[in-house]
């Protein structure tokens, strides 16, 4: 898996590209936005819509992602899954807890209007 990171308007924008599985791509993501230096921002949108596959390690990572944001006081949201990555989060009840975008403008409003 790939991954980009973007500080913008206060909202941190994790861009994941490939398969979200367990490899140290993962391990160095979850690093770099924690890595023991205060967070930026409190608001993350993790944009998911270039990942084509995601297996339960993949969504230990997006759980740990929204925990470390929500211990905070801030807030994660998914942009754009993909229709399996979908069927993923409502076999596993996790789209309950997330929060889901189709698009950058739709995420920054739903974080911002949730800090506010």
């Amino acid at each position: 898996m790939k991954y980009q990171t973007e500080q913008k308007d206060d909202i941190l924008y994790i861009r994941m590209e490939g398969d979200l599985i367990a490899s140290s791509d993962t391990q160095q993501m979850i690093d770099d936005v924690d890595g023991g230096k205060p967070l930026v921002s409190l608001l993350c949108a993790v944009d998911l819509s270039n990942v084509r596959y995601m297996d339960s390690s993949g969504m230990g990572v997006l759980v740990s992602l929204l925990t470390k944001f929500r211990n905070r006081g801030g807030e994660l949201v998914l942009i754009k899954p993909s229709d399996h990555i979908r069927k993923l989060l409502i076999v596993t009840k996790l789209n309950a807890i997330f929060t889901i975008a189709e698009n950058d403008d739709f995420a920054a409003q739903f974080l911002k209007e949730s800090i506010y």
